[in-house]
Protein backbone atom coordinates (compact mmCIF):
# COMPACT_ATOMS: atom_id res chain seq x y z
CA UNK A 1 0.00 0.00 0.00
CA UNK A 2 1.10 3.54 -0.68
CA UNK A 3 2.04 5.66 2.30
CA UNK A 4 -0.44 8.42 3.04
CA UNK A 5 0.32 11.92 4.28
CA UNK A 6 -1.46 15.18 4.91
CA UNK A 7 0.33 18.49 4.33
CA UNK A 8 -1.35 21.53 5.89
CA UNK A 9 -0.08 24.84 4.53
CA UNK A 10 0.95 25.11 0.89
CA UNK A 11 3.57 27.84 0.96
CA UNK A 12 7.05 27.18 -0.43
CA UNK A 13 7.97 24.70 2.31
CA UNK A 14 4.68 22.80 2.38
CA UNK A 15 4.37 22.85 -1.40
CA UNK A 16 7.85 21.40 -1.86
CA UNK A 17 6.97 18.56 0.54
CA UNK A 18 3.80 17.78 -1.42
CA UNK A 19 5.71 17.62 -4.70
CA UNK A 20 8.47 15.44 -3.27
CA UNK A 21 6.13 13.00 -1.52
CA UNK A 22 4.08 12.61 -4.71
CA UNK A 23 7.25 12.02 -6.73
CA UNK A 24 8.21 9.28 -4.24
CA UNK A 25 4.89 7.54 -4.82
CA UNK A 26 2.95 8.58 -1.72
CA UNK A 27 -0.68 9.62 -1.48
CA UNK A 28 -0.95 13.20 -0.24
CA UNK A 29 -3.89 15.27 0.91
CA UNK A 30 -2.90 18.95 0.52
CA UNK A 31 -4.75 21.51 2.64
CA UNK A 32 -4.64 25.29 2.78
CA UNK A 33 -7.07 28.03 3.80
CA UNK A 34 -6.31 29.95 0.58
CA UNK A 35 -8.13 28.69 -2.50
CA UNK A 36 -5.51 29.91 -4.99
CA UNK A 37 -2.86 27.77 -3.29
CA UNK A 38 -5.12 24.74 -3.22
CA UNK A 39 -5.92 25.24 -6.92
CA UNK A 40 -2.20 25.22 -7.67
CA UNK A 41 -1.83 21.75 -6.16
CA UNK A 42 -5.15 20.28 -7.30
CA UNK A 43 -3.50 18.54 -10.23
CA UNK A 44 -0.44 17.48 -8.21
CA UNK A 45 -1.71 16.17 -4.87
CA UNK A 46 -3.90 13.09 -4.50
CA UNK A 47 -6.52 15.37 -2.95
CA UNK A 48 -6.47 19.15 -2.47
CA UNK A 49 -8.80 20.79 0.02
CA UNK A 50 -9.62 24.36 1.04
CA UNK A 51 -10.03 24.21 4.82
CA UNK A 52 -9.41 26.02 8.11
CA UNK A 53 -7.70 23.42 10.28
CA UNK A 54 -8.04 25.53 13.43
CA UNK A 55 -11.69 24.46 13.37
CA UNK A 56 -12.04 21.10 15.10
CA UNK A 57 -15.21 20.25 13.18
CA UNK A 58 -13.29 20.62 9.91
CA UNK A 59 -10.58 18.21 11.09
CA UNK A 60 -13.28 15.76 12.12
CA UNK A 61 -15.10 16.05 8.79
CA UNK A 62 -11.88 15.34 6.89
CA UNK A 63 -11.05 12.37 9.12
CA UNK A 64 -7.47 13.52 9.54
CA UNK A 65 -6.86 11.26 12.54
CA UNK A 66 -6.92 8.33 10.11
CA UNK A 67 -3.60 9.46 8.59
CA UNK A 68 -0.36 8.15 10.05
CA UNK A 69 1.72 11.28 9.44
CA UNK A 70 0.64 14.91 9.12
CA UNK A 71 2.95 17.81 8.26
CA UNK A 72 1.84 21.19 9.59
CA UNK A 73 3.64 23.66 7.32
CA UNK A 74 1.57 26.75 8.14
CA UNK A 75 3.61 29.88 7.46
CA UNK A 76 3.50 33.08 9.44
CA UNK A 77 0.36 32.37 11.48
CA UNK A 78 1.90 30.87 14.62
CA UNK A 79 -1.47 30.71 16.39
CA UNK A 80 -2.99 28.67 13.58
CA UNK A 81 0.04 26.36 13.61
CA UNK A 82 -0.27 25.76 17.36
CA UNK A 83 -4.05 25.28 17.33
CA UNK A 84 -3.90 22.89 14.39
CA UNK A 85 -1.16 20.84 16.05
CA UNK A 86 -3.04 20.73 19.35
CA UNK A 87 -6.29 19.52 17.76
CA UNK A 88 -4.49 16.88 15.69
CA UNK A 89 -2.66 15.62 18.76
CA UNK A 90 -5.86 15.48 20.80
CA UNK A 91 -7.40 13.32 18.06
CA UNK A 92 -4.54 10.83 18.22
CA UNK A 93 -2.61 11.44 15.02
CA UNK A 94 0.46 9.15 15.43
CA UNK A 95 3.11 11.44 13.92
CA UNK A 96 3.00 15.20 13.51
CA UNK A 97 5.82 17.22 11.97
CA UNK A 98 5.53 20.99 12.37
CA UNK A 99 7.38 23.90 10.83
CA UNK A 100 8.53 26.32 13.55
CA UNK A 101 9.05 30.03 13.03
CA UNK A 102 11.40 30.50 15.98
CA UNK A 103 12.68 28.85 19.16
CA UNK A 104 9.71 30.04 21.24
CA UNK A 105 7.32 28.54 18.72
CA UNK A 106 9.26 25.27 18.90
CA UNK A 107 9.03 25.17 22.71
CA UNK A 108 5.25 25.54 22.57
CA UNK A 109 4.96 22.91 19.83
CA UNK A 110 6.97 20.40 21.82
CA UNK A 111 4.92 21.06 24.96
CA UNK A 112 1.70 20.26 23.15
CA UNK A 113 3.10 17.07 21.69
CA UNK A 114 4.56 17.74 18.24
CA UNK A 115 6.68 14.71 17.34
CA UNK A 116 9.10 16.49 15.01
CA UNK A 117 9.84 20.21 14.74
CA UNK A 118 11.77 21.67 11.81
CA UNK A 119 13.25 25.09 11.12
CA UNK A 120 13.64 24.99 7.32
CA UNK A 121 14.98 28.53 6.91
CA UNK A 122 17.43 28.25 9.82
CA UNK A 123 18.56 24.75 8.84
CA UNK A 124 19.12 25.82 5.25
CA UNK A 125 21.11 28.83 6.45
CA UNK A 126 23.34 26.59 8.57
CA UNK A 127 23.80 24.18 5.67
CA UNK A 128 24.78 26.96 3.28
CA UNK A 129 27.18 28.48 5.82
CA UNK A 130 28.90 25.14 6.37
CA UNK A 131 29.20 24.54 2.65
CA UNK A 132 30.70 27.98 2.10
CA UNK A 133 33.23 27.59 4.92
CA UNK A 134 34.70 24.38 3.53
CA UNK A 135 34.61 22.89 0.06
CA UNK A 136 34.91 19.50 1.78
CA UNK A 137 31.55 19.78 3.57
CA UNK A 138 28.94 18.50 1.12
CA UNK A 139 25.84 18.35 3.30
CA UNK A 140 24.66 18.90 6.83
CA UNK A 141 21.82 17.59 8.98
CA UNK A 142 21.15 19.08 12.40
CA UNK A 143 20.25 16.45 15.02
CA UNK A 144 19.93 18.90 17.92
CA UNK A 145 21.26 22.30 18.93
CA UNK A 146 24.74 20.82 19.43
CA UNK A 147 24.96 17.62 17.36
CA UNK A 148 24.90 17.02 13.61
CA UNK A 149 25.63 14.60 10.81
CA UNK A 150 27.85 15.93 8.03
CA UNK A 151 28.92 14.57 4.67
CA UNK A 152 32.60 15.42 4.32
CA UNK A 153 34.71 14.78 1.24
CA UNK A 154 38.05 13.14 2.02
CA UNK A 155 41.04 15.24 1.01
CA UNK A 156 44.56 14.11 0.15
CA UNK A 157 45.54 14.77 3.80
CA UNK A 158 43.67 11.67 4.98
CA UNK A 159 43.44 9.60 1.78
CA UNK A 160 45.41 6.37 1.98
CA UNK A 161 45.03 6.05 5.73
CA UNK A 162 42.59 3.80 7.56
CA UNK A 163 40.50 4.64 10.62
CA UNK A 164 43.10 3.15 12.98
CA UNK A 165 45.80 5.41 11.52
CA UNK A 166 43.65 8.53 11.80
CA UNK A 167 42.33 7.71 15.30
CA UNK A 168 39.51 10.18 14.64
CA UNK A 169 37.27 9.13 17.51
CA UNK A 170 39.99 9.60 20.13
CA UNK A 171 41.37 12.80 18.65
CA UNK A 172 38.14 14.58 17.80
CA UNK A 173 35.34 12.78 19.67
CA UNK A 174 33.40 12.09 16.45
CA UNK A 175 32.35 8.91 14.68
CA UNK A 176 32.48 7.93 11.03
CA UNK A 177 29.28 5.93 10.59
CA UNK A 178 29.57 5.39 6.87
CA UNK A 179 31.74 5.90 3.81
CA UNK A 180 30.19 6.70 0.42
CA UNK A 181 32.39 5.52 -2.42
CA UNK A 182 30.76 6.20 -5.74
CA UNK A 183 27.48 4.29 -5.79
CA UNK A 184 28.56 2.12 -2.84
CA UNK A 185 27.97 2.91 0.84
CA UNK A 186 30.09 1.20 3.49
CA UNK A 187 27.92 1.17 6.61
CA UNK A 188 29.69 1.09 10.00
CA UNK A 189 33.19 0.82 8.49
CA UNK A 190 35.69 -1.31 10.37
CA UNK A 191 38.91 0.29 11.67
CA UNK A 192 40.96 -1.35 8.90
CA UNK A 193 38.90 0.16 6.08
CA UNK A 194 41.08 2.54 4.07
CA UNK A 195 39.89 6.00 3.08
CA UNK A 196 40.35 6.82 -0.58
CA UNK A 197 40.66 10.23 -2.19
CA UNK A 198 37.15 11.47 -3.00
CA UNK A 199 35.40 9.24 -0.48
CA UNK A 200 32.51 10.94 1.32
CA UNK A 201 32.61 10.38 5.08
CA UNK A 202 29.36 10.36 7.03
CA UNK A 203 30.43 11.93 10.30
CA UNK A 204 28.32 12.26 13.44
CA UNK A 205 29.19 14.22 16.57
CA UNK A 206 29.13 17.55 18.33
CA UNK A 207 29.30 20.54 15.99
CA UNK A 208 32.41 21.93 17.68
CA UNK A 209 34.24 18.61 17.28
CA UNK A 210 33.22 18.14 13.64
CA UNK A 211 34.33 21.69 12.81
CA UNK A 212 37.65 21.05 14.57
CA UNK A 213 38.13 17.93 12.44
CA UNK A 214 37.28 19.81 9.23
CA UNK A 215 39.72 22.63 10.03
CA UNK A 216 42.65 20.48 11.16
CA UNK A 217 42.36 17.28 9.16
CA UNK A 218 41.05 18.54 5.83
Amino acid sequence: MKKEFVVIGLGRFGGSIVRELISLGANVMAIDSMRERVDEYASIATQAVVADTTDESVIKSLGLWNFEHIIVAIGENIQASILTTLILKEHGVPQITVKAQNDYHEKVLRKIGADFVVHPERDMGIRIANNMMSTNVLDYLELSDEYSIMEIKASDKIAGYNLIDLNIRAQYGINIVGIKRGATIIVSPVPQDPILLGDVLLVIGADVDINRFVKKAL
